[in-house]
């Protein structure tokens, strides 16, 4: 259905359930999955998935890049655990929206499947959450999963 897949991962339980969904589409054909990552500052300490545990809003900017690449990383041995074999993983960097969008037109993204909530906090609800922007801009097909 989809020869290439991009899911953006922030270590949410939100992006876990998008990358299961993901790994059902791509077992059915030979797709290529992209896991993006984009480290970003967090207003208040957050608990991730996938054994990481909780960032410190003093972390430092090299310490939020080693922890994307943890994420991206267990995201990466999640898929092949299920079958995947073609995948690929990406660390972006600046506005989530706007990296995610610019990474699907830049690879040719067919379809973009990520959580319908993230890591974000209370501003995302009042400014409008980053998969709703996405699924409003994207030119590919956007699978938002709940």
């Amino acid at each position: 259905m989809f020869d290439s897949i991009l899911v953006p991962v922030d270590g949410s339980e939100g992006a876990k359930k998008a990358l299961a969904v993901a790994c059902q589409l791509a077992s059915q054909t030979d797709t290529t999955l992209h896991l993006l990552r984009i480290p970003e500052e967090l207003s208040h300490e957050t608990t991730l998935v996938w054994g990481i545990g909780a960032i410190a809003i003093e972390a430092s900017r090299q310490e939020r890049e080693d922890i994307g690449r943890q994420v991206v990383e267990k995201a990466a041995a999640e898929a092949r655990a299920q079958g995947i074999t073609k995948v690929e993983t990406v660390i972006g960097q600046g506005d989530p929206a706007r990296t995610i969008l610019s990474e699907a037109r830049r690879r040719g993204i067919a379809a973009i499947v990520m959580g319908s909530r993230g890591l974000s906090d209370f501003k995302g609800l009042m400014v409008g959450s980053v998969s709703h922007k996405v699924s409003h801009t994207a030119d590919c097909t956007v699978i938002t999963v709940r």
